[in-house]
């Protein structure tokens, strides 16, 4: 029986004056109901200050988890204050635009792991080349099938008539002249035209960040050889070799430049360019000037970009 029930017992016979027969009357201090009260009276404050201790340590050490989710909770406010200001601090003044169209240009990249994800080398290398065969032979079909049905006395200009393989020296100045005017506009837009510049940086990572030196070569000349040959040396004589013709074409052109990255600013920019090779196409009456053009141009900006961007491989690292 404990010290606390003890007690109670004891008192309440002392009050009443009706003691237990069980209980003896002498203790060892002597005195009435002396064992029991005495004894009880003894232990109680020890058992009392055990139970206030016990109390106590159990209250401190649910104050200290409470104060321990307190301070978790405090460092990440903080945390999250600091990179909060460190991401303000890194926006430049006055140009809160170019640093959200950073950060969206990071988050379009992401994989789902979290890394940014580009196509490997082989894969570019694969798909330029099996879209420029694609391209090349879809040209090639339209040319020789616009030849027969001119051959049959069909309504339609002979594409390898119109637009031939000849080349003349004076070509050269045409072609170069074309360089320095599509790479100096390139170059002005990028620097004035914000969504243009986003849009040919997001193409460019996307198709030559994984690239090799020589590699570029390669996925400059393939397109422009084989866009060329369908679009102004096959699709422009069947919608009759003319200013409108070249416009139309240009169109078309720069609609099936979305995509990738790019957006309609991009595609603003290759109808602009596709009018230009287009208008060479019917200056020279060969389909060797655009080809030229276009490919020389490919390898310029793909060449520009990568002297220009600090170690496209280790951009993710």
């Amino acid at each position: 029986m404990g010290a606390v029930t003890m007690v109670m017992l004891c008192e309440t016979a002392c009050a009443t004056g009706h003691h237990h027969r069980s209980l003896p009357s002498r203790g060892l201090l002597g005195g009435k109901c002396g064992c029991s009260c005495s004894l009880a009276r003894r232990l109680l404050p020890a058992n009392l200050h055990i139970f206030k201790a016990f109390a106590s340590s159990r209250k401190s050490e649910k104050k200290l988890r409470n104060d321990r989710k307190i301070s978790k909770t405090t460092q990440r406010k903080d945390l999250l204050s600091k990179d909060f200001m460190d991401m303000s601090d890194e926006a430049p003044s006055g140009n809160d635009t170019d640093f959200s169209n950073r950060i969206e240009l990071a988050n379009n990249n992401l994989g789902a792991n979290g890394s940014t994800s580009y196509p490997t080398r082989g894969q570019v290398l694969q798909a330029c080349s099996i879209t420029s065969g694609l391209l090349l032979a879809l040209g090639a079909t339209i040319r020789q099938a616009a030849h027969v049905a001119s051959v049959e006395g069909w309504a339609v200009l002979d594409s390898s008539e119109v637009s031939s393989v000849g080349f003349e020296m004076w070509h050269l100045e045409l072609i170069l002249g074309l360089v320095l005017l599509i790479s100096s506009c390139r170059y002005l837009l990028l620097k004035t035209w914000p969504d243009f510049s986003r849009s040919s940086e997001a193409a460019n990572q996307q198709i030559l960040s994984s690239l090799e030196p020589l590699d570029y070569i390669l996925v400059a000349f393939l397109p422009g050889i084989s866009e060329e040959l369908l679009f102004r040396g096959a699709l422009m004589p069947l919608f009759g070799l003319n200013w409108r013709s070249a416009l139309a074409v240009a169109a078309i052109f720069g609609v099936l430049h979305l995509g990738s990255g790019r957006r309609y600013s991009f595609a603003i920019w290759a109808t602009f360019v596709g009018f230009a090779y287009g208008a060479a196409t019917l200056i020279s009456s060969s389909i060797i000037v655009p080809m030229a053009s276009h490919s020389l141009n490919n390898l310029v900006g793909g060449l520009l970009w990568r002297l220009t961007s600090s170690n496209p491989k280790e951009q993710d690292k």
